[in-house]
């Protein structure tokens, strides 16, 4: 817990000082800013938690990215409310929103004017959404915050009226893609495969992505909800318990590979080419050697899966690993470092 408190004071006196900077950058320069998300251009971002609220950033842990909540308005009133658009005010002035808004890939630097202009004309989200179905894990994570968020949740899970009602709204606006993940694990849920089903039944063509530990897709049922995904990435950070277990406290390598080898020959038995099944390696600075991703190259391409991806971590702040940032490898891993941090293991095709 002492690591954890540590981690998002440190971060969060970062992104305080980096908005700071950012507010001042563009006072000198006369310019404003732009928020993707809550243009409604973001394909990602905007997110349903689990008890129903709305927020702005897929990594709103402390509440203050909350925008609505959809129990008791529409997703358009949401938009045009009032807490949406101080966002947007707040930026057309030149003044980040919220300090998550330092670190966001959706906030854009532009012209007052043109900032001023996207006050009044700004479109409801299709690209697509984020929806969390549980705030609840079975991992200890090194950096989550698991209290701080628990703590800001008036319900823990959705329901299947909630599912429901979000699978609907999805279908009225012509939502493109879901991601039905945020920062629970989603297969702790025991109606998972009624949820997925309740949505991917109204919006038959939706692009339906999830991550999760790979811990719990353990039963016939929970792979039969994952066959109705597009896409399932799965984290496991590390080849071994001792190496994993730095940063995903309380999870086995050993499970979780299991279960992803054990996945891909549940889709494979069936004919399918969907889902898109994924290994997602998590690189700190204690995992980062060319060892530790050879191994994992090589262990993703035994378990047949359709690639494996590495992602440079900032949290913990402490974590951070120079040899991957330099790519500091030889030829070895250089050359699979395709697509910039994606190894493709198998050709795609349709379900």
């Amino acid at each position: 817990m002492l690591d954890q408190r540590l981690n998002a004071f440190v971060l969060g006196r970062i992104r305080r000082f980096l908005c700071l900077w950012h507010n001042a950058r563009a006072r000198r320069a006369g310019k404003a800013f732009y928020c993707n998300a809550l243009n409604g251009t973001s394909d990602y971002n905007i997110s349903v938690n689990c008890d129903m609220t709305v927020s702005c950033s897929c990594a709103d842990h402390d509440g203050s990215g909350t925008i609505g909540d959809l129990s008791s308005q529409t997703l358009k009133e949401i938009f045009d409310g009032p807490r949406a658009q101080a966002f947007r005010q707040s930026m057309a002035r030149g003044r980040l929103a919220i300090p998550q808004c330092a670190t966001c890939p959706e906030v854009r630097r532009l012209e007052r004017s043109k900032a001023a202009h996207y006050l009044a004309h700004y479109s409801l989200p299709t690209k697509g959404i984020m929806v969390e179905n549980t705030i609840h894990c079975n991992y200890n994570c090194r950096s989550c915050s698991r209290s701080l968020i628990t703590a800001k949740r008036k319900k823990k899970s959705l329901t299947l009226d909630d599912v429901k009602k979000i699978s609907l709204m999805i279908h009225e606006h012509s939502i493109a893609s879901l991601y039905y993940f945020k920062l629970g694990e989603i297969f702790l849920c025991p109606t998972i495969y009624e949820e997925v089903s309740t949505i991917r039944n109204d919006n038959p063509g939706l692009e339906i992505k999830v991550e999760t530990n790979g811990s719990l897709i353990n039963t016939d049922k929970k792979r039969e909800a994952a066959m109705l995904m597009n896409r399932v990435r799965v984290s496991i950070d590390g080849t071994s318990d001792r190496v994993l277990a730095r940063y995903q406290r309380g999870g086995s390598f050993r499970t979780s590979y299991d279960n992803i080898r054990n996945l891909v020959a549940y889709r494979n038995a069936r004919g399918r080419k969907l889902p898109h099944i994924e290994w997602k390696y998590v690189v700190f600075n204690w995992n980062d050697r060319e060892k530790y991703l050879a191994d994992a190259i090589r262990l993703a391409r035994e378990a047949g899966v359709d690639g494996i991806s590495f992602w440079p971590t900032v949290s913990p702040f402490y974590g951070f690993s120079l040899r991957y940032h330099f790519r500091l490898y030889s030829d070895k891993i250089r050359p699979l470092e395709t697509d910039r941090f994606f190894v493709r293991l198998r050709t795609l095709g349709a379900a």
